[in-house]
């Protein structure tokens, strides 16, 4: 939210990208075909401004394949611009630097969402947990062994591009509510990410829950989105809220693990993909086959 600190966290969910030399520039992809669809024109604009700005040849063959749904809120793009990034500095040798790669993959975004946060190319680059606030250096939150999530999708796409439109038209309107508003979700993120730290996810539960309430009163939940949730709580769950920029996409909730497994089958029994992740997970990689 604008001016105000989130935490974000990589998923086990992976956007594999192959780039080799070619005759000329050409991107497939498993979920969007081959070049020349709409869906693909940021991944050229990523690797047309990073061959400018390197003076590197354009003429390479881009293969996608990704495990995550495109408008889900999981980040799916911006994992896509971040691998894209990766693996032309790897194919050329550049040796870019983190923040480097989420610079490149920021073209990317730009093209498709406008002018987004840049939270979402950080946490695929970093990996990890990470608390991230817009033109501030993100902040590691380490904690010792594994953190268990679960996600439920709603099956309704969304546009980060619109969600961030409407945002600003309400921050516009109504500027000093906007600013108390963003300064409770900038302490509710610090305070959940110290509950992450420390491992008490009935706090982080309670504290997810009056987020997505918070969002709520923002207009950038959906009925949908709503009713997960509450399916959530009804089941078990310590505590659940939206994804991303909402509007649609998917619902993040933290549960005890003894309720997990009945609370992933009881979501996906009424048609919601669910699924249970661990976290932290790291960033992306990139390397050659020889």
């Amino acid at each position: 939210m604008h001016g105000a600190w989130a935490v974000a966290a990589a998923l086990p969910r992976k956007v594999r990208v192959a780039i080799e030399l070619s005759s000329k520039f050409e991107v497939v992809s498993d979920l969007f075909g081959r070049s020349g669809s709409p869906e693909l024109l940021p991944v050229s604009r990523v690797v047309e401004e990073m061959a400018r700005e390197f003076s590197e040849k354009p003429n390479v063959r881009v293969t996608i394949s990704s495990d995550v749904p495109g408008g889900a809120g999981l980040g799916s793009s911006a994992a896509t611009m971040v691998a894209v990034a990766s693996a032309f500095s790897e194919l050329n040798s550049l040796g870019l630097t983190v923040q480097e790669l989420i610079d490149c993959a920021m073209v990317g975004e730009r093209s498709i969402h406008g002018n987004p946060s840049g939270i979402d190319p950080a946490i695929c680059a970093h990996g990890g947990v990470i608390l991230f606030r817009t033109d501030t250096a993100p902040k590691k939150v380490s904690f010792g062994g594994t953190r268990s999530l679960i996600i439920s999708y709603s099956g309704l796409k969304r546009s980060t591009r619109g969600q961030i439109g409407h945002v600003s038209k309400m921050k516009d309107k109504y500027p000093g509510m906007f600013e108390r508003l963003a300064t409770g979700m900038s302490e509710l993120s610090l305070r959940a990410s110290e509950m992450l730290r420390v491992g008490d996810m009935r706090e982080l539960g309670t504290l997810l829950t009056v987020n997505h309430a918070a969002l709520m009163s923002l207009g950038v939940s959906t009925n949908t989105l709503d009713q997960i949730v509450d399916l959530l709580l009804s089941m078990g769950s310590y505590g659940a809220k939206l994804t991303g920029a909402g509007g649609g996409g998917s619902v993040l909730a933290v549960a005890p693990e003894g309720k997990e497994k009945s609370i992933v089958s009881g979501l996906s029994a009424r048609g919601f993909e669910t699924f249970r992740v661990k976290i932290p997970v790291q960033g992306v990689r990139s390397w050659l086959e020889r």
